[in-house]
């Protein structure tokens, strides 16, 4: 009965392994590392749930000592550390797939299952297995064989020549250095395989076409993948900037939130890259910088005892140094995700495999004690459930935050505010969850208003419209503030989306400016370098006529950003109607300096027409343009009370 067991959960382990790397489903709203985590939360659990059982029939409790054990539960505790005392939005640090809590906790667990088995083919098998079938899917969709085939809406990924089922090109380059670095060990063990031989070429292929891929610009963009990469410098600034506070020097910013310290670490020179527009990255460059980053110094030291263990175990194998190396590499220079931890628990496994001690495991017999063994059983079975339940309530939320974003698509309005609801409902710790439920309930309430004015030709609402215009913005101001605000105030991102909800109501409810411009204003203070917020919060103070204010933030934006011709038009304007018209000129002249006359003709065109205005001091005339001024919003009387 007790090989029974062991057999079923080594059957479990190399299911683990080999489909891993090849799950994804598209009813979520990311397709790859959210399904791949549960999927090892599914059968982690299962694992966990026959030891249980082998414990009832066998009245046994069996372990096998490991001298890395200890290491990784040090750096599971001090992650726990983090999490409590600096991660703002917990519940969000627990559940994320790339760097969350229950990630490494059942990752920890297939660890303690898989370097006990003492049999290399439960490795290799389906390591060899999955890395082939997604290098010859690599190596198809390199030559895009569905391009002129219709697909359905949900499916049309796949005519992506960079679609790979294990996610992204990085991820799917971290697998195939560890499966090419693993199969050089393979080739030295048994030189004689020519199998192993034409695996490695195959695989290699896959690896240079992977490579070429996040070099070459992707489709419809001016901009390779490695290029999109959160840059190395602000990366190291993010790190290096946790040093300055005792508390985040020891426990770091927390999980989950290194988007918080990069916003406001980043310098001017980043508005002077392509990724200028794209206000925060969740993750750092090098996966070893957040890990320093989000767990402090505790967390980093702890991280690196563990290579450390690692290197010592392997001298008595050197061939398995390679393996480590290949980590070394990976924490280094790839950023932090889901796949990548997934290889560091497998080649530790491996490592530990290869030096275990070829005893029997050790057991503790508990056959007089029944109250023991099923006390274990009960209580193992509970939180196993309980952590399940919880878990796949978040997993149930994201499938109908999916469902909404489908729904967006389809213009409905109706269905895409009820899936949201149901996310929401089920996990409400979830902030995109709460920033795309306000705007929603925004977009409704602007729905309402402009039905009444086709209506009644006129701004005046009865007491039961005004009801219901003011309850859709007092949700949408709850889900902005109390929800993503709520849940992490330390996030420029949430601030942002509140202001922007005030901002689209000024017309609408009182003093909706004094909190826009407040909002802006706390944005700005968490992200000081970013031109974008400065240039709405302008453009506030524009619309209500504080030309002066208004003047004062489109110089700050400038100087942030110099080359933005949105910003020089934006300031020529502010100046035009303050009448300094010398002033405007100048401002306009460099707006025609900064726009591409070939590639955005009709904005150059718009420019110079209003360049001869402020020179023959004309009527503003209006021109459709992405060059765009802010506009006083609609009015309703009387406003609505926030």
């Amino acid at each position: 009965m007790e090989n029974f067991f062991q057999k079923l959960i080594n059957y479990l382990i190399s299911l683990i392994i080999f489909f891993i790397p090849l799950f994804f489903l598209t009813i979520t709203s990311d397709f790859f590392n959210i399904n791949k985590q549960y999927f090892l939360i599914l059968l982690i659990s299962l694992i966990i749930i026959i030891s249980l059982f082998k414990i009832i029939v066998t009245k046994k409790i069996y372990w096998k000592k490991n001298n890395l054990d200890k290491y990784l539960l040090i750096f599971l505790f001090f992650l726990i550390l983090s999490l409590i005392i600096s991660s703002p939005n917990k519940i969000q640090a627990i559940i994320n797939p790339n760097f969350g809590l229950s990630t490494i906790l059942f990752l920890i667990f297939f660890y303690f299952y898989s370097s006990r088995i003492n049999n290399e083919n439960i490795f290799k098998y389906p390591i060899l297995s999955s890395s082939i079938i997604i290098s010859l899917i690599t190596i198809i969709s390199f030559f895009e064989p569905f391009k002129n085939i219709s697909l359905p809406l949900s499916w049309q990924f796949i005519k992506n020549p960079f679609f790979s089922p294990i996610g992204s090109q990085i991820d799917l380059i971290i697998f195939l250095l560890f499966v090419i670095f693993y199969q050089i060990i393979l080739i030295f063990k048994n030189r004689k395989n020519a199998l192993y031989y034409l695996f490695f070429i195959i695989n290699f292929i896959s690896f240079l076409i992977a490579l070429n891929n996040i070099f070459k610009n992707q489709p419809n963009l001016d901009i390779s993948i490695y290029k999109s990469l959160p840059p190395l410098n602000i990366s190291w600034y993010s790190a290096v900037e946790i040093l300055k506070n005792p508390l985040t020097l020891f426990f770091g910013v927390g999980l989950d939130n290194f988007s918080s310290i990069f916003t406001k670490v980043k310098d001017i020179s980043y508005n002077q890259s392509l990724l200028w527009q794209i206000s925060y990255f969740n993750y750092s460059r090098s996966a070893i910088l957040q890990i320093f980053t989000e767990t402090g110094i505790l967390g980093l030291i702890s991280f690196i005892i563990i290579f450390y263990q690692l290197i010592k175990n392997s001298l008595k194998n050197k061939f398995y140094l390679l393996l480590i190396f290949n980590l070394i590499l990976s924490f280094i220079f790839f950023p932090i995700s889901f796949i990548l931890w997934f290889i560091f628990f497998i080649s530790i496994s491996i490592i530990q495999n290869e030096n275990n001690d070829k005893n029997k495991n050790s057991y503790l017999d508990i056959s007089e004690f029944p109250f023991v063994y099923y006390g274990i059983f009960i209580f193992g079975l509970l939180i196993i459930i309980g952590l399940n339940y919880l878990l796949f309530r978040h997993y149930l939320s994201d499938f109908y935050f999916k469902k909404s974003i489908d729904s967006i698509s389809k213009n409905n309005l109706k269905e895409t505010y009820d899936n949201q609801k149901k996310a929401i409902t089920l996990n409400p710790f979830i902030e995109k969850y709460h920033i795309n439920f306000s705007q929603t309930n925004l977009i409704i309430a602007n729905n309402l208003i402009e039905n009444l004015k086709l209506s009644t030709n006129e701004a005046k609402i009865n007491d039961q419209d005004r009801q219901n215009i003011a309850q859709a913005i007092q949700q949408s101001i709850t889900y902005a503030k109390d929800g993503a605000v709520g849940l992490n105030p330390q996030k420029a991102q949430n601030w942002q989306n509140l202001a922007e909800i005030y901002k689209n109501i000024i017309g609408f409810a009182q003093d909706a400016d004094v909190f826009a411009i407040a909002s802006y204003e706390r944005a700005i203070i968490l992200d000081p370098q970013n031109p974008i917020y400065r240039l709405n919060l302008g453009g506030i103070h524009y619309i209500l006529n504080k030309y002066e204010n208004a003047i004062n933030i489109f110089i700050q934006t400038i100087n942030l950003k110099p080359d933005w011709p949105n910003a020089h038009y934006s300031l020529a304007w502010s100046y035009y109607q303050k009448k300094d018209f010398e002033k405007a000129i100048n401002s306009m002249n460099n707006v025609l300096k900064l726009i591409n006359k070939e590639k955005n003709k009709s904005d150059w065109e718009k420019a110079n027409q209003e360049l001869e205005m402020f020179k023959n001091e004309l009527k503003e005339k209006e021109i459709n343009s992405q060059l765009t001024l802010p506009k006083k919003p609609e009015t309703i009387e009387p406003k609505i009370n926030l």
